[in-house]
């Protein structure tokens, strides 16, 4: 199954931002993973959030593209807390994340339920 795309909710310089709810972390993520497309890795953060009963760790896979040099170093994997963990992950290296296409691969643990949001930062304030 393709992995699903989560876009980008963008930061406002100069300005603001109401917090947003993000995509839930259901099975169907769990399973598949998530796609960032025409990614940005120096500009972009991700929360995740767990409201499971249970740590879980979340993924960002090292890449597989030519740009990818740094991907040697291997995945990032971070635990999320229990119930109400939140983690902010990034800004990534290219050289490290990038997957072919312009891609970054989010992979979550089994049973892990929450949400994603994932943010691009302006590239001049």
């Amino acid at each position: 199954m393709p992995r699903t795309a989560v876009p980008y909710t963008p930061l406002v310089p100069n300005n603001h931002l109401t917090d947003v709810a993000g995509a839930t972390i259901d099975s169907t993520l769990v399973t598949n993973g998530v796609v960032i497309n025409d990614v940005d890795p120096e500009h972009t953060l991700i929360r995740v959030t767990n409201t499971h009963s249970s740590a879980h760790s979340v993924t960002v896979k090292a890449g597989t593209s030519s740009a990818a040099w740094m991907a040697g170093q291997g995945d990032l994997v971070q635990p999320v807390a229990l119930t109400s963990g939140v983690e902010w992950l990034g800004p990534f290296t290219s050289a490290r994340f990038q997957q072919p296409g312009t891609k970054l691969y989010v992979d979550f643990a089994s049973g892990h339920t929450g949400a994603i949001t994932v943010f691009k930062l302006p590239r001049a304030l």
